[in-house]
């Protein structure tokens, strides 16, 4: 299940009149939804979405059985300045298509509310502050080469987590959407492997 989340996937301006708890909710409801139908739930998610997976494995271990994040987001301290920046500007330019692998198109907004940039901190700060109760098996990929998030969030991730079973894999061949990446097949892999052997009678 892929849930959209709100403000994503119109206008950039739907975004701005959004909170990390509207992000929050949604990701909730996808997750009681398929928890309600499969025995084995395992999330993943990809930058943002990486930090979304964390902060549900730490409010709600009893329905998930794995974690997988790539190139996931856990701290930007200058997007905290993003509440100042709000009074000089309503939006920046936006991020995405760092991606080595020619021919692919990451669809993204061409602007960014910077109300939303001020949410996305307040999501980032609570993840963080989660990390050690986030107890669930745990994957992570992070790309050495990433022009989006830096790769010591990767490390961050891997250190604070409070994950008895965590393990981290290189992406030596992709920038940060590493899943249209060269080594998307890599991810694909990994995580299906990842997803068995943590479920609960060994199949998902």
């Amino acid at each position: 299940m892929g849930p959209r989340l709100p403000g994503h996937g119109t206008r950039w301006e739907d975004l701005e009149h959004t909170t990390w708890q509207d992000w929050e909710r949604e990701s909730e409801a996808a997750l009681l939804d398929l928890s309600a139908r499969c025995p084995n739930v395992v999330v993943a998610g990809l930058s943002v979405g990486g930090t979304i997976v964390l902060h549900l494995g730490a409010k709600h271990p009893d329905k998930i059985h794995g974690v997988v994040v790539i190139n996931g987001m856990i701290r930007r301290p200058d997007l905290d300045f993003a509440r100042v920046a709000r009074l000089f500007a309503r939006s920046v330019k936006g991020v995405g298509n760092d991606i080595k692998r020619p021919g692919q198109d990451e669809i993204c907004y061409s602007r960014i509310p910077l109300r939303a940039t001020a949410e996305l901190a307040k999501l980032l700060r609570t993840a963080d502050r989660e990390l050690p109760s986030m107890r669930l098996p745990l994957l992570v990929f992070s790309a050495a080469e990433d022009h989006t998030v830096k790769p010591s969030n990767s490390r961050r991730i891997m250190e604070r987590a409070g994950s008895t079973r965590k393990v981290m894999i290189p992406l030596p061949n992709s920038y940060h959407v590493a899943t249209l990446d060269y080594d998307a097949e890599t991810i694909f892999e990994r995580t299906l492997e990842f997803a068995q052997s943590v479920a609960s009678n060994g199949d998902t």
